[in-house]
């Protein structure tokens, strides 16, 4: 008989442990890594089982903050296994014995039972209180912002912030239809050598505007681990049958990468990959990178050769990074947007050692800007 794919493996081991009760309501997973590490798969797999085990609400996974189990489970937990009754059975005999081994009478175990099932049942009915503010961010992924979005309620706790990844300029461009109150952006411009600004001054012309600073990043190829390719540099990317995955149109990372190999004289047509040729040599056409996480996992499961993206997805992915260049990541916040209360605490939480610290951890990561403002079009 064909064994079910890992990582219908890794979640059904998961499962088992939380039926056994070695995993409980909060605890935590290992990371993606660690798990591909430990079952000798590619962490695109790994993920894949987190995201089969967060479907059926038994994990949560919260950027930056990793994965858990979670604190309330399903109710219908589907029943993957026979002896799933006969587990939550035994757990049930183990607290009985436990009470009447503390002297307590069956009458009183059953009592504190239903008390706790009683309040349970309250909390699953709570509704959980809205943010009197809701801000809507639209703009270039970056993993920094996925884990500021998890931690807004901590850093302001009136407001929350809702993100929506569609690249630099059509987050700059969200901005001038009034669809976004923040946007972020790397757009590097080839004429003055200078990120945001310019196009700040073309798309928003007479809006006074903050580009408060995420940090700088470290931007180059996701190749991946050992680099088996030995690529050095853009040229590389023209190499026959070489595979490279693609950011799609608008996106800084895009942008950056096209000025380039404009420059270096190097034609697009030349470049097998997705947004750049129709095909591959092996017949398929690999859909254009979303996000620079979705670039990193296209690589670590094979389906593409290169990508272009930022050092903390090769790190999230155990790739290989060759290092291009550094970039400059801003928030773009129009001064209306500026005023509120909200973004005035998060703007201060920038500055701290704890906001650099977080951000610094993620990898490929220069914070010595991190929390600096400046005004355009003043």
């Amino acid at each position: 008989m064909d064994r079910a794919p890992i990582y219908e493996q890794i979640a059904q081991w998961v499962r088992q442990e939380v039926l056994d009760g070695r995993l409980r309501p909060g605890d935590m997973l290992p990371t993606v890594r660690e798990m591909a590490e430990r079952w000798d798969c590619t962490p695109g797999t790994a993920q894949q089982a987190y995201k089969a085990l967060a479907q059926q609400g038994l994990a949560v996974t919260r950027p930056g903050q990793g994965t858990r189990i979670g604190s309330m489970l399903p109710p219908a937990l589907p029943d993957t296994t026979p002896l799933r009754r006969a587990a939550l059975v035994h757990q049930a005999e183990t607290f009985l014995l436990d009470a009447l081994a503390a002297g307590y009478t069956l009458a009183e175990a059953e009592t504190a039972v239903r008390a706790a099932l009683d309040r349970w049942r309250a909390l699953a009915a709570e509704t959980p209180s809205r943010p009197a503010q809701v801000l809507r961010f639209a703009g270039s992924h970056d993993p920094a912002v996925s884990l500021i979005a998890a931690r807004f309620g901590e850093i302001t706790p009136d407001s929350a912030l809702s993100v929506t990844f569609t690249g630099s300029l059509g987050g700059l461009i969200a901005l001038a239809e009034g669809k976004a109150d923040i946007a972020g952006s790397h757009l590097w411009d080839v004429e003055s050598d200078d990120y945001n600004r310019p196009f700040v001054r073309r798309l928003l012309p007479g809006r006074r505007v903050a580009l408060l600073a995420l940090a700088y990043r470290r931007l180059g190829l996701l190749v991946p681990r050992d680099n088996p390719a030995a690529l050095t540099a853009l040229e590389d990317l023209a190499r026959p049958g070489l595979r490279f995955i693609n950011r799609q149109r608008g996106t800084g990372t895009r942008v950056w990468l096209e000025a380039q190999l404009t420059r270096r004289g190097i034609g697009v047509a030349g470049i097998t990959g997705a947004g750049l040729q129709a095909s591959t040599p092996h017949g398929g056409t690999p859909p254009s990178g979303a996000t620079h996480t979705e670039v990193a996992q296209a690589v670590a499961e094979g389906s593409a050769d290169v990508g272009l993206g930022i050092e903390a997805a090769a790190q999230a992915y155990a790739l290989g990074f060759v290092p291009l260049a550094v970039e400059r990541y801003d928030f773009i916040v129009p001064q209306e947007t500026w005023r509120l209360p909200g973004v005035q605490a998060f703007a201060g939480w920038l500055t701290t050692d704890l906001a650099r610290a977080l951000i610094g951890d993620l990898g490929g990561y220069d914070t010595s800007i991190t929390g600096e403002v400046i005004w355009v079009n003043e």
